[in-house]
C-alpha cells in the first residue's frame, strides 16, 4: 500500500524543462535563502519541449522568423512584436552571460553558437515584403546591420546549398544577419539544473508525476506527486507552485481550480523534421534560413532550413511539418485533449475552432503528406534534394493557447501567456513560439508579479542589473547601450565579435 509523506517548502516548480530550470536559477540568485523543490514526470531532465530534436526553433530573436512581421494590407509590415522578443532576446544572453562568467555555465559553446539568421523568399509578391520588411527593421537599432540582396550571385555566396540546381529567371530575395545564434536549450537546461542540484535548500524529483493541486486553507498549496518508480505518493505544501510543464501546463493548471484558469483551452500541434544524413550536404549549408508559412499554418510551422549544433555534432534539419495529435506531449496520453475540456473552455474552443477551419484543413494535408510530398516542400529551398539523403524524425508536441474574446467566444493565440492567481501564488506558461527564447524576461515579469514585496526591494534591484546590465532600459531606444550589451555578451559566450 501507498504510503504518503508531507513535506514543506517556499516553491514547488513542476517540470524540469527551460523554464522551471530558469526560474529556479533567477530565485536561487536572487533570493538563495528560499527552499525549491522541482518535480518532473520524466526520469531525465529536458526530454520534452527543450530537448533539441523536439525545438521547432532555436534562438528565437525574430531576426529571421516571418511570422513575427505580419504583412498588412496596405502592403506595410507590422513590427513591433519582432522588436519586442529580440529586446527579450538580448536579455536572455545578457543573463547567461552572467551565469558563464560565474560558472555556473561551465563551457557555454555547448549550448550556444554563432550561426547567421536568414529569410529566404520565392516570387515577386514575397520579394516585395521581404524587401519593405527589410527596410522597416533597419529603422530599428536592434536589426541595425541586417542585409538585403536579390542578386544571384551574392545568394550563392550567402547560400550555396539552396542555390544550386535553381532555375536562373527565379525571383528570389534573401536577408542575413550574421549575429544571429542557435541554441541547444536542451544541454542548457541540464547546466542550469545540475547547478540548482547542488544546492542544499534545492532538491528535485525525477519521475515523479503531479497528481492534484488543491488550495489549503491557510492559502499554501498542496501538490500530490506521485513516485512513477515505486508507486508511493507524497503530498508536497508550498506557498508557491509554478507549472512549466510544457503542454501539460493546460491540465495542471485546471487542476488548480483557480478562476483565472477558466476559459482556457488547448489545441495541439505535432511535428516532424526532415533531417539530413549526408555529411558533404550537411557541411555546405551554415545557417539558419526561414521562409513563408503556407496558408493556415501554424507558427512553429513556418519552413525553414535549419543549420544546429547537438551533442557538439553539426546537423541540418528542414521543417516541420505540422501533424495533429490529441496528445499534449511527446511522452502524453491520448486522451490529454478531452482530459482538458471542461464546461467553462467549450465556447472559446468551438469558436476558436470553427473560426481556424484553415488551420484545422492544413493540418490534415499535413498528416497525409508522403515522404516524397515531403520532399517536394524541401525542393523550393534546395532543388537538388534528394530522399536517399534525408531520414524523417519526429518532434515535439505544442499546445496553441485558446482562450475567451467577447465577440467571437473564443480565438486561438499563437504566443506564450503567463496565467497566475490573483494573489500570485501559483503561475502556469502556456503556448509554445517564442517560448524559451524568451524565457528570462518572461520568469522576470512573473517575479515581480508573484514576488512584488521581494522585487520591489533594494537588493532584489541591485542583484538584478548585476544579471542583467540592461534591466529596466530598452536596447532598440538606445544604439550605444545596444552596441556595448552585445559585445559584452558575445565576448562572454563567444559569439563573433562585433566591432
Amino acid at each position: 500500500m501507498s504510503k504518503k509523506s508531507n513535506k514543506e517548502v517556499d516553491v514547488v516548480l513542476i517540470g524540469a524543462g527551460i523554464m522551471s530550470a530558469t526560474l529556479g536559477t533567477l530565485i536561487n540568485e536572487l533570493s538563495p535563502d528560499v527552499n525549491i523543490e522541482i518535480l518532473e514526470r520524466l526520469d531525465v531532465v529536458a526530454a520534452e519541449s527543450s530537448d533539441a530534436w523536439n525545438n521547432a526553433g532555436t534562438g528565437h530573436s525574430a531576426l529571421c522568423e516571418l511570422n513575427y512581421t505580419p504583412e498588412q494590407k496596405d502592403g506595410s509590415v507590422k513590427i513591433d512584436k519582432a522588436v519586442k522578443i529580440a529586446e527579450q532576446f538580448e536579455v536572455s544572453k545578457q543573463f547567461w552571460s552572467y551565469l558563464v562568467d560565474k560558472g555556473i555555465i561551465p563551457q557555454p559553446e555547448n549550448f550556444i553558437r554563432s550561426i547567421p539568421h536568414m529569410s529566404a523568399v520565392f516570387g515577386e509578391k514575397d520579394v516585395k515584403f521581404l524587401k519593405t520588411r527589410w527596410e522597416t527593421l533597419t529603422t530599428q537599432n536592434l536589426f541595425k546591420g541586417m542585409e538585403y540582396t536579390e542578386d544571384p550571385e551574392t545568394l550563392k555566396s550567402w547560400i550555396p546549398l539552396m542555390m544550386e540546381g535553381r532555375a536562373a529567371d527565379e525571383k528570389m530575395a534573401a536577408t542575413r544577419m550574421d549575429l544571429g545564434t542557435d541554441v541547444n536549450f536542451g544541454s542548457l537546461t541540464r547546466d542550469l539544473i545540475a547547478n540548482l542540484a547542488k544546492k542544499d535548500n534545492i532538491s528535485i524529483s525525477l519521475s515523479h508525476e503531479v497528481v492534484d493541486i488543491e488550495r489549503e486553507d491557510d492559502d499554501r498549496w498542496e501538490v500530490e506527486v506521485k513516485d512513477l518508480k515505486t508507486g508511493v505518493k507524497r503530498e508536497i505544501k508550498a506557498k508557491f507552485v509554478f507549472i512549466g510543464a510544457g503542454g501539460h501546463s493546460l491540465l495542471l493548471l485546471e487542476k488548480s481550480g483557480i478562476p483565472e484558469a477558466k476559459g482556457y483551452g488547448g489545441f495541439p500541434v505535432g511535428g516532424q523534421w526532415l533531417r539530413c544524413t549526408n555529411q558533404e550536404i550537411i557541411d555546405a549549408h551554415h545557417a539558419k534560413v526561414y521562409g513563408k508559412a503556407s496558408v493556415g499554418a501554424p507558427p512553429m510551422s513556418v519552413p525553414h532550413l535549419d543549420t544546429r549544433y547537438i551533442d557538439g555534432k553539426q546537423a541540418l534539419l528542414f521543417g516541420p511539418y505540422a501533424g495533429f495529435s490529441t496528445k499534449f506531449l511527446k511522452q502524453g496520453s491520448y486522451f490529454d485533449l478531452p482530459a482538458s475540456i471542461k464546461l467553462s473552455n467549450i465556447r472559446p474552443m468551438l469558436s476558436a475552432g470553427l473560426d481556424n477551419l484553415p488551420l484545422t484543413k492544413y493540418l490534415i494535408t499535413e498528416v497525409m503528406k508522403s515522404p516524397k510530398d515531403k520532399l517536394e516542400s524541401l525542393k523550393q529551398f534546395m532543388p537538388t534534394a534528394k530522399l536517399e539523403d534525408w531520414v524523417i524524425e519526429k518532434a515535439g508536441q505544442r499546445v496553441q493557447v485558446i482562450k475567451k474574446d467577447k465577440k467571437k467566444g473564443g480565438i486561438l493565440e499563437f504566443g506564450t501567456e503567463v496565467v497566475s492567481s490573483a494573489d500570485g501564488s501559483i503561475a502556469a506558461l502556456l503556448g509554445a513560439s517564442p517560448g524559451a527564447s524568451t524565457s528570462v524576461a518572461i520568469m522576470i515579469s512573473l517575479l515581480k508579479k508573484c514576488f512584488p514585496d521581494r522585487a520591489k526591494s533594494d537588493e532584489y534591484r541591485k542583484k538584478l542589473r548585476e544579471m542583467i546590465p540592461s534591466h529596466g532600459k530598452s536596447l532598440n531606444d538606445d544604439a550605444e547601450l545596444c552596441r556595448e550589451t552585445r559585445i559584452r555578451t558575445h565576448k562572454a559566450l563567444k559569439l563573433i565579435d562585433i566591432a
